[in-house]
């Protein structure tokens, strides 16, 4: 069973996570690898007005003395009780409510991308962060202003105590969150609200909020202990987002997931649209920095769509994005048309996702991905063998202990010729004698190096890289973690 206050890759230790990242950015000596990747990533920084950078630690700090995202307790009291004195914020807006197991975060900033390019005012809600807290609450594509972010922090925090001290358990870090989120798109307004979910669904500190459309990405295990067991457990947990009325929009599935969520949206009288059925991936072929794709929507054919992103995985976010986007203004249902095909395309051609897939340095190429599941990793790994052709892979892993850690090293074994294994700054992070027993289990011994501090690992994967790549042929992923990839950047220079 799970909780209001958690998140679903479940990567976020606020216990002094930012202060880890604080110290990583000042003071990490310089890699030895190619000069950073230049782009727009929408990332925020630290803020360089010292009173508001302190300002904003304060508010990090009061977030973290409250119970973090790996600690669970399953109602939505606190929050029912949060959004009733505020006055229902989220309920002055439309939402596109977004769960699964894979996918939600690079779906909703798809999502995003298109509703800016139709001119609609944007709120979005995603987790876990990168790199800074701030990053989570998005308004018109743009991580919330520091300011903003604290304003609407102090805003929210005398009645946040209020449920506090008239409820079993304080409110938790990912509840205050998503008060703030709420609170924050009403008052900017936006016109919509793209809400990822934190775990799972029915308990979700956001499911106080109604989806007319309702996303849910490709179920696999994952949490376990707090889902479920098997695929049609974990689906239950999910299926609490579809409501009333709704249209539900559903990735490609296993066939028992598919069979308890087809049987929420029956329940509720939901509308369904099935990947594979109503829209998908009509044709896909790999394009200098990303690809380019054919989708069939609800309202027909999308053809010549590049997509920067690498990998089969994104395209199948693609079709899910564009086909939510469709169902939030009624085509397939009351309009039998197609959205405007250049507005479609300018849209993802300038959709980003930080930290999935993301190249950060040239000679040795270094690419980040965020993958913590073995179903991700098989995805990250496929796509980095499609996409870059390396003819020599190092990867640099640093998981957590509390996911299934063999699945994910036995996931990315075909595709990396050796593996430096490592430890991020958390309390969470797997202990690296633990991970190192079980890589050269699955890689054996001699293809196993150790490197208990995340910049040592970096460092040894690019001499690894170099040695065995002389000819440019050599790459380096860094992977097993969003708080890894987040402090590799920092690490990397992509500040």
């Amino acid at each position: 069973m799970f909780g209001a206050g958690g998140s679903d890759d479940a990567e976020e230790d606020p216990e002094g996570r930012e202060a880890d990242l604080a110290v990583i950015e000042a003071g990490s000596r310089t890699l030895r690898a190619g000069g950073p990747v230049q782009q727009d990533d929408g990332l925020p920084t630290r803020p360089k007005d010292p009173e508001v950078d302190k300002a904003l630690r304060d508010v990090e700090t009061e977030l973290a003395g409250r119970w973090g995202e790996t600690k669970l307790e399953p109602s939505l009291d606190r929050m029912t009780a949060l959004m009733d004195i505020l006055g229902e914020p989220q309920r002055s807006y439309p939402a596109i409510h977004i769960t699964g197991t894979n996918g939600k975060t690079s779906t909703a900033r798809m999502i995003e991308q298109l509703l800016l390019a139709f001119e609609l005012r944007t709120g979005r809600y995603t987790s876990p962060h990168v790199q800074s807290v701030t990053e989570r609450i998005s308004l018109d594509g743009a991580p919330i202003a520091p300011e903003k972010f604290i304003e609407t922090y102090q805003d929210i925090k005398p009645y946040v105590e209020m449920v506090d001290g008239s409820q079993k358990h304080r409110m938790s870090f990912f509840e205050v969150l998503t008060g703030m989120a709420y609170a924050a798109f009403a008052d900017a307004p936006v016109d919509v609200a793209v809400v990822e979910v934190g775990m799972g669904g029915s308990w979700d500190a956001t499911n106080v909020v109604d989806g007319s459309v309702a996303v849910v990405t490709p179920v696999a295990l994952d949490h376990t202990d707090r889902l479920g067991e098997t695929p049609a457990e974990i689906a239950t947990e999910k299926a609490g987002i579809v409501k009333k009325d709704a249209t539900v929009v559903l990735a490609q599935q296993p066939v028992e997931a598919a069979q308890v969520l087809l049987k929420k949206a029956v329940e509720v009288d939901a509308t369904v649209a099935r990947e594979g059925m109503e829209f998908g991936v009509a044709h896909r072929e790999v394009a200098v920095g990303g690809q380019m794709l054919t989708l069939r929507g609800l309202g027909g054919e999308y053809e010549q769509v590049f997509l920067p992103l690498h990998g089969e995985h994104q395209a199948h976010n693609a079709a899910v994005a564009l086909a939510a986007v469709e169902a939030f203004f009624g085509i397939g249902m009351s309009h039998a048309r197609t959205l405007d095909i250049d507005t479609v395309r300018a849209a993802f051609a300038t959709v980003t996702s930080p930290g999935r897939l993301e190249v950060v340095r040239r000679s040795p190429t270094i690419v980040l991905d965020a993958a913590h599941n073995p179903a991700g990793a098989r995805a990250a790994a496929a796509a980095v063998a499609e996409a870059f052709g390396f003819t020599h892979l190092v990867g640099v892993v640093g998981p957590s202990g509390d996911k299934d850690v063999r699945g994910l090293l036995e996931a990315f074994e075909p595709v990396f010729a050796e593996i430096v294994v490592t430890q991020n700054s958390t309390f969470r992070a797997m202990d690296v004698d633990e991970l190192a027993a079980l890589a050269v289990e699955v890689f054996g011994d001699d293809r196993v190096q150790v490197e208990p501090r995340l910049d040592d690992a970096v460092e040894a994967a690019i001499t690894l890289a170099e040695e065995n790549g002389e000819f440019s042929g050599a790459g380096v992923l860094v992977t097993g973690s969003v708080i890894t990839v987040g402090e590799a950047r920092l690490l990397l220079g992509r500040k």
